[in-house]
């Protein structure tokens, strides 16, 4: 339903920890960008053309996700220290079923 929040706890590199509530539907993105979260740059604004707002999504919350497609695939190529939890946090929309999801952003985008 739109308009219910979703928490969302972004980890930067150095470990602290910020905790933003986000639309369901939301990109964590978006989220990020409007609670002036450190690390998420969203060059492109959301059109997965960059991989600037890059996160490692925390592995209880990987399942969850959506399949990565064949564009955020090649945007990553772009980031640094991709890993297998690596998600442009604009192709990752809120729902009920991700309520507390868990990201870390990189060092640097």
């Amino acid at each position: 339903m739109e308009g219910i929040l979703a928490k969302i706890i972004f980890i930067d590199s150095a470990g602290t920890s910020r905790e933003v509530e986000a639309k369901k539907g939301q990109s964590v993105m978006e989220a990020a960008v409007q609670n002036l979260i450190p690390g998420i740059d969203a060059d492109c604004g959301g059109a997965c053309a960059c991989a600037t707002c890059h996160v490692y999504v925390a592995d209880e919350w990987a399942a969850k996700l959506k399949d990565k497609d064949d564009m955020e695939y090649s945007m990553l190529d772009f980031a640094d220290d991709v890993q297998d939890n690596s998600r442009l946090s604009c192709q990752i929309l809120m729902s009920d079923e991700l309520d507390g999801l868990t990201v870390t952003t990189p060092e640097a985008q």
